[in-house]
């Protein structure tokens, strides 16, 4: 059963690669501690994107937030120190065409809201990119080929 009181982590992670994995551990079992386990997989794939453009396209640290709302919303979010919006992929473009932007593709396609803000810290720039997924999200089913 969920929790039933808001909690909130931040993992600080350097501009490593690896860091992708080890948020991607660490969220998995925040989550299951929290008996968030149907949501597991979803929060795993929206954390991995998220931290990895922070990491890919940025040159400084970063960082991976992730907020429970009960009665059921958890906000997944990845801060840098780039405050260059994000650019989603163009529509336009056949998936196999794009360069850069697919990530941020499936966090919309695989979330149930998302979004991003600047932010100014000790006069530093940078930005939080954010999605939202509930415990009544259905799995997406897919089509048989």
């Amino acid at each position: 059963m969920p929790d039933t009181t808001p909690w909130e982590y931040s993992l600080h992670i350097p501009n490593d690669l690896r860091a992708v994995t080890v948020s991607r551990r660490t969220l998995r079992l925040v989550l299951t501690l929290h008996g968030l386990i149907g949501l597991v997989d979803v929060a795993e794939l929206l954390a991995a994107e998220l931290v990895s453009n922070a990491v890919r396209h940025t040159k400084g640290p970063a960082a991976l937030r992730v907020r429970w709302s009960p009665p059921g919303t958890l906000r997944i979010g990845a801060w840098d120190t780039d405050p260059e919006p994000p650019e989603p992929a163009s529509p336009a473009l056949r998936a196999e065409e794009r360069e850069e932007g697919r990530g941020l593709t499936l966090v919309r396609a695989c979330s149930d809201e998302w979004g991003w803000y600047p932010l100014t810290r000790n006069g530093d720039r940078g930005k939080y990119v954010w999605c939202e997924v509930g415990v009544a999200r259905r799995p997406v089913t897919r089509r048989p080929a």
